[in-house]
């Protein structure tokens, strides 16, 4: 079983910037797909980006350009850097991971103010 832990989440201002961390409670080095997928209230969740361990990375569209998402093996976690922040990224974000399995994360609130 994988245990996943988000941090970095907080309030920011419009076009402001936030890291997103997930920690991996064993090694990502053999997990195929991590990703980050968030929920803002009323809505469903939905896919922000996913990584392989190829090293493939996929974006939603309405993130593309602004959101990267990294892996750092040897720390046994994946990053969310985001960019240009708008109030429409307003939502809790939980970390994705699958492994023999699906494991989700607690989530983390991101709020942007404009």
């Amino acid at each position: 079983q994988v245990r996943l832990v988000e941090s970095g989440g907080g309030s920011v201002q419009a076009g402001g910037s936030l890291r997103l961390s997930c920690a991996a409670s064993e090694s990502i080095f053999s997990i195929v797909i991590m990703g980050w997928y968030r929920q803002a209230p009323g809505n469903q969740r939905e896919l922000v980006a996913v990584s392989t361990s190829g090293g493939a990375t996929n974006y939603a569209d309405s993130v593309r350009g602004r959101f990267t998402i990294s892996r750092d093996n040897a720390k046994n976690t994946v990053y969310l850097q985001m960019n240009s922040l708008e109030p429409e990224d307003t939502a809790v974000y939980y970390c994705h991971a699958v492994y023999r399995g699906n494991y989700w994360g607690q989530g983390t609130q991101v709020t942007v103010s404009s």
